[in-house]
């Protein structure tokens, strides 16, 4: 006859589950290691993340404080949002005006300039609404509004959006159907819509650089001042959300800022054309 312990199991049994107690508490003590690493949470726009940016600058800055970045690529408006509400640490836009209301009313801190690129419009080669003889950007979606050609918006509050709305202000016009589509669309889409519908849209130029070869589309005005695109970093305001991680935001801010970070932000090329020019100096 087997004989039993007090718990009523064979002896063997008992051995087996003790050593399988002691597995579990052993992974248990590994449990708090393996999940040390911290996360910062960064709510960017989706033209940081679309053309490839952040892959290339993170993994330094990831190495270096033993950190994993988590990247919400959104439009402006809505990574603003998640900012205000306090569901990240750290947001990267392109929304000056919304920016500047943003640390206005107190829920983010320390706006620094990080990098800037520009719009360009783009469209069929043909150019059917002659966008390439505009006088400035305004004159060219006048001339878009005009002929009724296609025009594909993002139509998501980003910070493309937001230039778009200005440039139609500034053309005195008010966009609608049925050559006029509002998509509510990150701007690698939105480009696909515009070569699938050989309509004109607005573009960061770090996106259509990465997109170009894949379109069906070109470059048909660029270089005004209408269509300059400043980013700047921003912490979420520690003393409205006291969960933030407002000393590893920090560090991610000085880091975007360094000469380090700048020099890698001005290294990221496709084709050797940079995507974007590092402007940290300028306030």
């Amino acid at each position: 006859m087997k004989r039993l312990n007090t718990l009523g199991l064979p002896i063997r049994r008992r051995a087996f589950a003790s050593a399988l107690t002691l597995v579990f508490l052993s992974y248990g003590a590994l449990v708090p290691t393996l999940r040390a690493e911290p996360h910062l949470r960064l709510a960017t726009t989706t033209s940081t993340e679309n053309a490839g940016l952040l892959a290339a600058i993170h993994p330094s800055f990831e190495k270096a404080k033993g950190v994993r970045i988590d990247v919400i690529a959104v439009g402006s408006g809505r990574a603003l949002e998640l900012g205000r509400n306090g569901d990240v640490d750290v947001v990267l836009v392109h929304d000056p005006d919304a920016e500047v209301a943003f640390v206005a009313d107190g829920a983010g801190i320390e706006r620094r300039a990080v990098m800037v690129n520009d719009f360009v419009i783009v469209g069929p080669a043909a150019d059917p609404a002659a966008v390439g003889a505009a006088s400035d950007a305004a004159q060219a979606f006048a001339n878009i509004a005009h002929h009724a050609q296609g025009f594909v918006s993002r139509g998501d509050k980003s910070g493309t959006h937001i230039k778009e709305l200005a440039l139609w202000q500034a053309a005195h016009i008010t966009p609608s159907s049925p050559w006029y589509f509002s998509t509510g669309q990150a701007m690698g889409p939105v480009l696909q819509m515009s070569t699938d519908k050989q309509a004109y849209t607005l573009t960061d130029r770090g996106t259509w650089i990465a997109y170009r070869k894949k379109l069906a589309l070109k470059i048909l005005h660029q270089g005004d001042a209408l269509l300059n695109n400043p980013y700047h970093v921003i912490l979420v305001n520690p003393q409205r959300h006291p969960h933030v991680q407002a000393a590893l935001a920090r560090a991610y801010a000085d880091f975007l800022v360094s000469a380090q970070g700048q020099a890698l932000i001005a290294g990221f090329k496709i084709d050797n054309e940079p995507l974007f020019v590092p402007n940290a100096a300028a306030r």
